[in-house]
C-alpha cells in the first residue's frame, strides 16, 4: 500500500497571493489536514510571522496551483 505524503513543500514554487492588505507566501501544504503554512507580510513587506490557514480560505487561482503539485 502506498504511503500518503505528510506535506508538500511549496517554498521553491514561489507562490504568493494577497488577501485584503496582507501578502502571503505559501510554504507547505498538508493534504491530510487540508491546511497551508504561509508566511505573512505587511504592506511594507515586513514579515509578520507564519500562520497555518485552511485550504478553503485561499483564492481559487492559488488552489489550482497547489493542487496540481
Amino acid at each position: 500500500m502506498a504511503k500518503k505524503k505528510k506535506s508538500v513543500e511549496l517554498s521553491a514554487h514561489n507562490i504568493k497571493f494577497q488577501i485584503e492588505k496582507l501578502s502571503y507566501k505559501a510554504i507547505r501544504f498538508y493534504p491530510s489536514q487540508m491546511t497551508v503554512d504561509v508566511m505573512v507580510y505587511a504592506e511594507d513587506n515586513t514579515k509578520q510571522g507564519m500562520q497555518n490557514i485552511p485550504f478553503a480560505h485561499l483564492p481559487k487561482e492559488i488552489k489550482k496551483l497547489i493542487k496540481s503539485n
